[in-house]
């Protein structure tokens, strides 16, 4: 029996039990046609717990405890605990129900795990659901920052936890390589390669410099060029090797994306004209003194938005609108928009763009904020870059800690919070380092099962006997691998990658508690025995679903350190 299948048949025996008292005159109310089950914090309330005598008192018209003696009652007069693999049921406080499983039962989740093995965790919340994800979206003017970076490491782990919940995931980088920022890009590189100063507001940096030595190099006689053929030769090159080598620090970090979308291309392709007049024919779009304007004001947001100025230059706000038109017509059912914190104000005026365009704002388009990174080292705050002259870049990050610290540091905190880097604990291999924590759970585990496999112990999923587990730490760590779908499931759900991190940290703790109190191995000339094989298995499970969380963090998960 899987953990589902423990949990469902656990659930379908509440039903049951709520059903058989209804009929019985005990229950005068209308029945849930699903019972929730949490998984109780402290191991010594049982394997599952259910509040649902308090969500049934106020329609019964009884007391929470008295409809939970009513369901504990029902239960046992009519044998339906044997059948769901329930050794005990207990009501605490107001009216929760606590129940306790038969070791087999609770134990059926190692059988689970090595069955499914890399898809345990995986389920289908989302299934069916078409999501755009776009995240980074870095100007192509310099290298990515610490910003970039955060996004860089928590978007690459949303798409891969949203994919694990069933979704089909677009991952997109939108390229801004439109506008004056472009402009005065190139205005740099090219200065620079002429000998000449930078522009005011220009851009500066070793990176520059770099840039404009590659464009000579790269493009013979653009020196000889004159006026716009030779500001245009070099904005262009400059642009083309500035995005290649973000896709390239990208790629070394772990971090794909399935679409690369140019704001240029809608402009070529009419995109911007075309979304202005759907939104225009939702009648959303008015004209003042030769202007043109979005009344997104209809819809919660501060004031309504230019789209074309009155001298019919279009503003970014037009790219943003026909890029969230261009999304739903490729038939994206949802929209995450990752932006860093400086972008606050953009929440209002895409929910009332998708409003406008006539969708749900609250469930078409979701709208992330990440927050600041700051990084200590030497306890002092690290603020220049050799390359790029002001923040720390992402490769500069990753020259100090490494992908793996990187990335998994990150991702560990909500984004929508300021977060420290403290480069010298993330270079320590001490417990205080949450990446080697989780980590070296892993490699532990890898080194007993080597060891093991010396002895000549039988790790074969037939010789698995679930019933030999009935040790405290044992239950402790079945019941904290059972947990992984329902975090990943969170996980996507609230958007939140960071839960499955520190679900992680917690199952690494988790395991060295019950490896400690816990003898895997025999010692000296003793035979191996059932239970040593049943929790060799326990600890293959584990090690598994150590892997399949690092893996949706875009972590390696070693097998030593």
């Amino acid at each position: 029996m899987s953990a589902d299948s423990a949990q469902s048949k656990v659930a379908t025996a509440l039903l049951k039990a709520l059903e058989i008292a209804k009929s019985n005159g005990l229950l005068n109310c209308d029945l849930p046609s699903q019972i929730t089950l949490d998984r109780p914090k402290n191991r010594d309330h049982g394997d599952y717990a259910t509040s649902i005598s308090l969500g049934l008192a106020k329609a019964a018209n009884l007391q929470p405890r008295v409809i939970a003696e009513v369901i504990v009652k029902s239960l046992t007069d009519n044998n339906l605990l044997a059948d769901a693999g329930i050794s005990k049921v207990e009501i605490a406080g107001a009216g929760f129900i606590n129940i306790t499983l038969e070791s087999a039962s609770q134990g059926a989740v190692g059988s689970q795990i090595l069955t499914e093995g890399k898809k345990y965790g995986s389920g289908n919340s989302l299934a069916g659901k078409k999501i755009n994800l776009e995240f980074v979206s870095a100007n192509p003017t310099g290298p990515l920052h610490l910003g970039h970076t955060r996004w860089a490491a928590v978007g690459d782990a949303l798409g891969r936890v949203l994919t694990a919940a069933g979704a089909q995931v677009t991952r997109e980088f939108y390229i801004n390589d439109r506008g004056n920022q472009m402009d005065l890009f190139g205005q740099s590189v090219e200065a620079v390669a002429l000998g000449n100063a930078v522009p005011e507001n220009g851009y500066q940096g070793e990176y520059i410099k770099d840039l404009a030595r590659d464009v000579v190099a790269e493009i013979s006689g653009i020196k000889d060029l004159s006026g716009d053929e030779r500001f245009v030769a070099f904005r262009e090159a400059a642009y083309a090797l500035q995005l290649k080598d973000q896709q390239r620090v990208l790629d070394t970090f772990n971090t794909h994306f399935d679409v690369w979308f140019s704001e240029r291309s809608l402009h070529d392709q009419g995109a911007v004209e075309h979304g202005m007049e759907k939104l225009r024919a939702q009648g959303h779009v008015f004209d003042v003194d030769g202007a043109v304007w979005l009344r997104t004001t209809d819809f919660g947001d501060d004031k309504d938005r230019v789209m074309t100025k009155s001298d019919g230059s279009l503003t970014y706000f037009a790219s943003d609108t026909a890029y969230y038109i261009n999304k739903r017509e490729r038939g994206f059912d949802i929209c995450i928009y990752m932006l860093g914190a400086d972008h606050h104000g953009y929440i209002g005026r895409l929910k009332a763009t998708a409003a406008c365009a006539g969708d749900n704002p609250e469930y078409n388009i979701h709208v992330l904020i990440g927050q600041l990174v700051k990084i200590m080292e030497g306890g002092e705050e690290v603020k220049l870059s050799k390359r790029a002259g002001t923040i720390i870049t992402l490769e500069e990050l990753v020259e100090k800690v490494g992908v793996d610290a990187a990335r998994y540091t990150l991702i560990r905190y909500p984004v929508d919070t300021p977060m420290v880097m403290d480069i010298d604990v993330l270079k320590r291999n001490t417990n205080e380092n949450p990446v080697y924590y989780v980590q070296y759970a892993h490699a532990r585990i890898a080194a007993v099962l080597r060891n093991a496999e010396e002895l000549g112990a039988s790790l074969d999923l037939k010789d698995f006997d679930p019933a030999q587990l009935v040790h405290d730490r044992e239950n402790e760590l079945l019941g904290a691998l059972a947990e992984f779908p329902r975090v990943v499931a969170s996980a996507a759900e609230f958007r939140e990658p960071h839960r499955i991190a520190r679900y992680l940290e917690e199952l690494a703790g988790t395991y060295h508690g019950f490896y400690n109190d816990c003898r895997v191995l025999p010692m000296g000339e003793e035979k191996l025995t059932a239970l040593h094989t049943a929790r060799l298995l326990l600890c293959t499970a584990t090690k598994q679903v150590v892997h399949n969380g690092l893996d949706l963090l875009g972590v390696s998960a070693p097998e030593r350190m």
